[in-house]
């Protein structure tokens, strides 16, 4: 096989994909057109079209509702397909089959599968294909490969020009709106609304969790074009009671068909008790008429994870990791820490992205840190330690700030804080960290503190 331009080199390992991938425009890079990516899947026979598709969008609890719909598709033995995004420690738990990353071996080979296309496309379009319609390229053609029965796909941003939107929903899923990515989506919850309402389309089921009353008036303007009828959380489905437990909360949920009682999730907070009943509802939709059975509600949900999501990664102190990285993120996560947590003190390891509302997120958790540790991530998207430190100061004032640029050094520097009780001047060891700012932020440290722990 030469090596000429007609023929892409095929990748022998997964580094080298990673750094084909990583070559092309970056996901934060956008021009709003479905012709790259359209042109792609019809080269490659419009894999998409093979399964039906349950489509997600929302600012924030896309990757959980997701995680959890697989789980409940796979506890009634569907095969599942399942796309999310960003990834948190490595580019290839974006694809997921049967609830399983795929190996690096597979990853290389889906790589391999549409790399001799790329070329095609980037040849006849104004612009080459980006990393992130090459990467949902390859999540398409490898569930039609495997085949699955069903694909659980998140957008990456937005939703009508989102690359993912080549494929038409069964079932179209909108978690809650919130503002994020302003300079892309618009200003307002409800410029951000209209984008996302782009993945619902005529012959979708559509599930909406519970929104503020701008985003829902456009959601169901969107829905009365296209000529589908809604089902919304607080009306045909909610969830009834939560009530937190140990390692996490015991929900009575009112799906579509039926209620459920006495469900255990092992998540925290009221946010991920929403997620749990849209992610039903979205299985109920898909599913038709018949009501899941308890058994399969409760253990599905028993077993459901999200990897980041308030996730205790260490004990002694507690460190906690929430990729919350905007105000209505910081929210859902300060209200869980104070639903499940007693902690004093409570020391914030935060590392965020130059593109993000960094003061109004610290002042969502301000009431609820008592230091907070400034730090950065390893991209070049990372604002600099230095940098959040000066906003810090303005929220907490310059006693409860400290600036740690390495993250390595700041976790170990929140975890002194958090033992020592000296940022609170309690003496008791009851102190936690939290880590959190930026998924980029919170897989960084993941990867550090598991690679710590099977070291000691």
């Amino acid at each position: 096989m030469s090596d000429s331009p007609q023929q892409p080199r095929l990748a022998e390992s997964f580094s080298e994909v990673e750094d084909a991938l990583l070559s092309r425009w970056p996901e934060t890079r956008l021009e709003p057109s479905l012709d790259r990516i359209r042109a792609f899947t019809e080269l490659l026979g419009d894999p998409q079209r093979s399964y039906p598709v349950i489509h997600l969008t929302g600012t924030n609890g896309k990757t959980s509702t997701s995680r959890m719909i697989d789980t409940l598709l796979r506890a009634l033995d569907l095969r599942t397909g399942r796309f999310t995004s960003p990834h948190l420690e490595r580019m290839n738990e974006r694809i997921c089959i049967d609830g399983e990353p795929l190996t690096d071996e597979e990853f290389v080979r889906a790589f391999n599968d549409v790399a001799p296309y790329t070329h095609l496309v980037d040849a006849a379009q104004e612009h080459p294909l980006s990393f992130f319609e090459t990467i949902v390229a390859m999540a398409y053609a490898a569930f039609a490969d495997a085949p699955v029965d069903v694909a659980v796909v998140e957008v990456g941003m937005g939703g009508t020009w989102d690359a993912t939107n080549v494929a038409d929903a069964a079932v179209a899923v909108v978690t809650p709106i919130g503002v994020d990515h302003t300079s892309y989506l618009g200003n307002s919850a409800e410029e951000i609304a209209v984008e996302k309402a782009g993945i619902i389309k005529p012959g979708s089921a559509v599930v909406l969790a519970e929104q503020a009353i701008g985003p829902a008036e456009v959601l169901l303007r969107r829905c009365a074009e296209v000529g589908v009828t809604p089902v919304r959380e607080g009306l045909e489905f909610s969830v009834v009671s939560r009530v937190p437990a140990v390692g996490g909360q015991m929900l009575s949920l009112q799906g579509l068909r039926a209620r459920y009682e006495e469900v255990f999730l092992p998540l925290y907070g009221a946010h991920q008790a929403q997620n749990a009943v849209t992610a039903l509802a979205a299985v109920e939709a898909f599913l038709g008429d018949e009501p899941l059975g308890d058994d399969v509600v409760r253990e599905a949900f028993g077993r459901a994870t999200s990897p980041g999501r308030l996730e205790i990664i260490r004990r002694s102190p507690m460190i906690l990791l929430d990729a919350a990285h905007n105000p209505h993120g910081a929210e859902a996560a300060a209200a869980a820490l104070e639903d499940s947590f007693a902690f004093s003190p409570l020391v914030g390891v935060v590392g965020v992205m130059t593109d993000k509302d960094v003061e109004g997120m610290l002042a969502v958790f301000e009431p609820h840190l008592a230091h907070i540790v400034c730090t950065q991530n390893s991209t070049h998207r990372a604002m600099p330690a230095t940098d959040l430190a000066v906003v810090a100061r303005e929220v907490f004032g310059p006693d409860r700030v400290s600036v740690v640029p390495r993250l390595v050094d700041a976790i170990d520097e929140g975890a002194a804080l958090a033992e020592s009780g000296e940022a609170s001047g309690s003496s008791i060891g009851t102190g936690a960290v939290l880590v959190t700012g930026s998924v980029v932020t919170v897989g960084e440290a993941r990867s550090l503190l598991k690679r710590r722990g099977s070291q000691s």
